[in-house]
């Protein structure tokens, strides 16, 4: 993201208010329009320059050459590291990347083989996303990612086979009633396999805390480098939380609608004639609905998100001051 430039102004978060929800939602489709995955790294570097000039003072005020350099960063750069994230994990690719893996799941009469096998296929990008993602401050070792990665595909496929195990014998339930549940099985254990990606993920933040940044007032005059007050468990605790939320938010309209709509379709005429459509209607209900879904749910939250130094640990208070707000990355 453009924070991680060099430079003693502070760029504009956002051409939209951030403070509301539609604001966010705006600047989310900046943020995961996937046209920016075309950037050239020349392309990329110009815009850097180009923000670095801003901060630098030598460009005083924004225009909309300035602000396509913005989106161009910010939908290419980890916010921490200031280095591109992996383009099959970025936000602007997450569509892309999730139509096939979620078609796959939403396979009507999927065998138990293949529901295992598209559960980890899912749980594993899921891990690359949460990964290239996260908050960098409190870095993952190789044995973490490997355990919380086997617990992740556990629990995904563990849902995902017992809820399958279970609906057959729910015989109060009319057989129209089993199907139509039986399709949003993949759901339920996306959404909570994937809530619980994202705290075995980033479990070290909630251990050692994130970097926590003074929140300038407007009477400052902006310059140099936000220096971290420390590390915070309290805000790892919301950033973390907020995160898992998101990606329940994100997976809610992409598992149900299409499953729910596909399973109408399937009832009509058109549609039993013709079976070798089922697999194309099905990705298009997807990607139809993902592109609408995804701005949205990213919307939910602040991606920097702030806290009053209040409510976080004690050696912060003497540090920012009472009554100040801090703020921090709450990572994708």
């Amino acid at each position: 993201m453009a924070s991680s430039l060099p430079g003693h102004r502070d760029l504009p978060a956002s051409r939209y208010d951030l403070t509301n929800y539609w604001g966010r939602v705006r600047h989310s489709m900046d943020i995961s329009d996937p046209s920016t995955l075309f950037t050239s790294s020349t392309s990329l570097e110009n815009s850097k320059q180009l923000i670095t000039r801003y901060k630098t003072g030598e460009i005083q005020s924004m225009n909309d050459e300035l602000w396509q350099a913005k989106k161009t960063v910010d939908s290419t750069l980890h916010p921490d590291t200031g280095k591109p994230v992996i383009l099959p994990f970025r936000m602007s690719s997450f569509v892309l990347s999730n139509l096939i893996v979620t078609a796959g799941m939403l396979q009507p009469g999927l065998s138990t083989w293949g529901t295992v096998g598209w559960q980890v296929t899912n749980q594993s990008l899921n891990v690359a996303i949460n990964a290239s993602n996260a908050n960098k401050s409190s870095p993952l070792t190789t044995r973490m990612l490997a355990t919380s990665y086997a617990l992740a595909v556990g629990a995904s496929c563990g849902v995902a086979l017992g809820l399958n195990a279970v609906l057959p014998r729910l015989r109060r339930l009319s057989a129209p009633a089993r199907a139509t549940l039986g399709r949003l099985v993949p759901f339920a254990a996306v959404a909570s396999a994937g809530a619980l990606n994202v705290f075995l993920m980033r479990s070290q933040e909630l251990k050692t805390g994130i970097d926590v940044y003074p929140v300038r007032r407007a009477g400052d005059d902006g310059k140099g480098e936000q220096q971290s007050l420390g590390k915070s468990k309290k805000a790892a605790r919301l950033a973390v939380g907020e995160t898992a939320l998101s990606r329940v938010f994100n997976s809610t309209p992409v598992m149900v609608v299409p499953a729910l709509i596909l399973a109408r379709l399937e009832q009509q005429r058109w549609l039993r004639t013709r079976p070798r459509l089922v697999l194309p209607v099905n990705l298009g209900l997807i990607l139809t609905t993902s592109i609408f879904a995804l701005p949205l749910a990213l919307a939910v939250f602040p991606q920097r998100q702030r806290m009053s130094v209040d409510r976080l640990e004690g050696f912060l208070k003497d540090k920012a001051g009472e009554g100040r707000e801090v703020e921090f990355n709450r990572g994708i």
